[in-house]
């Protein structure tokens, strides 16, 4: 790990003595206990703050269209699908981005270690595992045991765009996506999903954290936050919150690369993911479609061919 993190600060210190880049958008050390935080280096002296490492979650695709001049980036799989997304939606000029690419092995959840522990005081990670000292007790993790959901399913850990690659590639299986966690919903019945959904959506406290993570919510206004037509109050209740989480879903069908950023941001852990999750099956299924796997394709929902199901349609 240390060479991963020499080779992206060499690399960031090349780019910006050269003048190739304006900006370089990494991670550096939080304040808090497993907690890294994007940073934005503009010199060669700042870089010795860059960091790699499984605390380095935020996707870092959701700063690059607000952040002038050419770029460098460090991203991993989900934050090279978010990029290529956006890059398809002509929210990005590629000739002013330089993707420096690492492979991921996944990053922490904080909330399964906190749950058990209190509020983390102290960790460290050496060799796969996670030291932690909490307000409730002091316990090791294997970082196999406490891998965020998200990256358990993870199909993409290697970048699928970029312009150098530090470190070694991960091998992993490219069979068919596995969507268990979708099916096991599905299998409930339609009361037992609306209950769960009912509970889910009275922990919302509607921040929008969830919102302003999203690599691809890049409204300039968002449908809720319109007046004209209102289609929310300013109140919180179960059912706008509903309305709000069901309408990111569907703005993002054929969009959603599953980074997961949206649900480590909710401070309430509501369990967006499984909204996003069912529409991602739903689009690979009936489209055979997998957002940002390549910045050449296309949204599942920007193409038409006549192969396309029509089950919805009623034929007279």
């Amino acid at each position: 790990m240390n060479k991963i993190i020499n080779d992206i600060r060499e690399t960031a210190r090349q780019l910006l003595a050269e003048g190739k880049v304006d900006v370089v958008i990494g991670y550096e050390k939080g304040s808090l206990p497993l907690k890294a935080t994007p940073c934005f280096i503009h010199s060669s002296e700042g870089v010795d703050s860059l960091i790699w490492d499984e605390t380095c979650e935020n996707n870092l695709a959701t700063y690059v269209a607000k952040t002038p001049g050419k770029k460098a980036i460090v991203a991993k799989g989900c934050d090279s699908r978010a990029l290529a997304v956006l890059l398809q939606e002509n929210q990005l000029v590629r000739d002013d981005l330089y993707i420096i690419g690492v492979s991921c092995h996944g990053v922490i959840d904080q909330r399964k270690i906190g749950a058990e522990v209190g509020e983390i005081l102290e960790a460290s990670i050496s060799d796969g595992k996670i030291s932690v000292k909490g307000m409730e007790g002091d316990k090791e993790y294997l970082f196999t045991e406490v891998k965020d959901a998200t990256c358990q399913t993870c199909r993409y850990p290697n970048p699928v765009m970029e312009d150098l690659h530090i470190g070694d590639t991960i091998e992993v299986s490219q069979e068919a996506a596995a969507f268990a966690d979708v099916e096991a919903l599905e299998s409930k019945s339609d009361s037992e999903r609306q209950e769960y959904f009912k509970e889910q959506m009275s922990k919302c406290i509607r921040c929008y954290a969830c919102r302003n993570a999203c690599p691809l919510c890049y409204c300039q206004e968002c449908f809720v936050d319109c007046n004209s037509p209102r289609w929310l109050t300013g109140g919180v209740n179960r059912a706008e919150n509903l309305l709000f989480q069901a309408g990111r879903v569907m703005h993002l069908a054929g969009r959603c690369v599953d980074c997961g950023a949206c649900s480590r941001a909710c401070p309430q852990g509501v369990d967006i993911r499984a909204l996003n999750r069912k529409m991602t099956k739903d689009v690979y299924v009936m489209y055979n479609h997998e957002s940002g796997i390549s910045e050449e394709g296309k949204p599942a929902l920007n193409e038409y061919s006549a192969n396309d199901p029509e089950q919805f349609l009623v034929k007279e």
